[in-house]
């Protein structure tokens, strides 16, 4: 039996809302232009893109329209996406249905936890957290320097034998998603978790590491030296994270191999290719860059 199109559906269950409202048929007609042609469907949660249902629906806005939309997706509770910022890269996204803004997502076998309203995640990062699961080797000491709720934590602790995760975080509701996401995927004891400014707490941390995360967007590179110092006598991996500019990745990959080299000049560093994660912005990707590091 053919499945009818969730896009119809929610175009069906607003419009006949409006009616019932007393829109008129020109207003139905350019409000269900409007309508979101996109959305992440998880759990019991419908996530909105942050241009949907704004000014343009004025009075229109209530439980009334949300419990359609829900209905519409077959969601229990909808939230709307809003601009990560600040230095703690915290989500405004909001809750439109639903008090409860806790949501589980599971993810190739991964649980991840998080207040929608307070903590960021991407989606679009699902390959390069499942990579992060399988680059890890068996007996390694790795460093997370910027681990929020566990993004590429969790993947090697869930998927590899690595020793131990330090994870360094100082976002404090990150933080305690961290420490509720290694408890319910049951690794909490090969990981510690390091709370505050990582050029601080990394003193704890040098020389002991053989592979470093640094998923920091825009830029990362404020962790470049911590990354180095936390790094073995005899060197390690880096995974280096940033924005490049679409049509010149190689820019940037150099950039990055030309600040570690700096920090380090006897050091010899091999990059790999650099991989593109997914789009950032217009003309602006998410890369990560594989830098191995060795020391004479």
């Amino acid at each position: 039996m053919r499945r009818e199109d969730p896009h119809r559906r929610l175009a069906e269950a607003v419009g006949g809302l409006l009616a019932e409202q007393g829109a008129s048929n020109e207003e139905c007609i350019a409000l269900l232009e409007l309508l979101p042609s996109k959305w992440e469907r998880f759990s019991d949660v419908v996530l909105l893109p942050s241009s949907a249902f704004r000014e343009e629906w004025g009075e229109y806005t209530s439980d009334g329209l949300w419990r359609a939309v829900a209905g519409a997706i077959g969601a229990d509770r909808v939230g709307r996406v809003g601009e990560i910022s600040g230095e703690m890269r915290e989500s405004s996204a909001e809750m439109l249905l639903g008090d409860d803004d806790w949501v589980m997502r599971r993810e190739s076998g991964v649980e991840y936890g998080y207040n929608l309203t307070r903590c960021m995640f991407s989606a679009g990062n699902i390959n390069e957290r499942r990579r992060m699961g399988e680059a890890a080797r068996a007996g390694e000491v790795v460093v997370d320097l910027y681990s929020g709720i566990g993004y590429y934590t969790l993947p090697m602790l869930v998927h590899s034998q690595v020793e131990h995760v330090h994870c360094c975080e100082w976002n404090p509701n990150a933080v305690r998603a961290l420490g509720s996401n290694l408890e319910s995927n049951g690794v909490a004891e090969r990981c510690t978790i390091h709370v505050g400014d990582n050029r601080i707490t990394g003193a704890n941390l040098i020389g002991m590491a053989d592979r470093v995360v640094l998923g920091l967007l825009p830029t990362s590179e404020d962790g470049y030296e911590v990354a180095m110092a936390a790094l073995g006598p005899s060197g390690g991996t880096l995974h280096v994270h940033g924005v490049a500019a679409a049509d010149d990745h190689a820019s940037w990959a150099e950039g990055v191999r030309r600040s570690l080299q700096e920090i380090e000049p006897s050091c010899s560093l091999e990059a790999g290719r650099p991989i593109r994660v997914k789009s950032y912005a217009p003309h602006w990707d998410h890369m990560v860059l594989d830098v191995a590091v060795s020391r004479r």
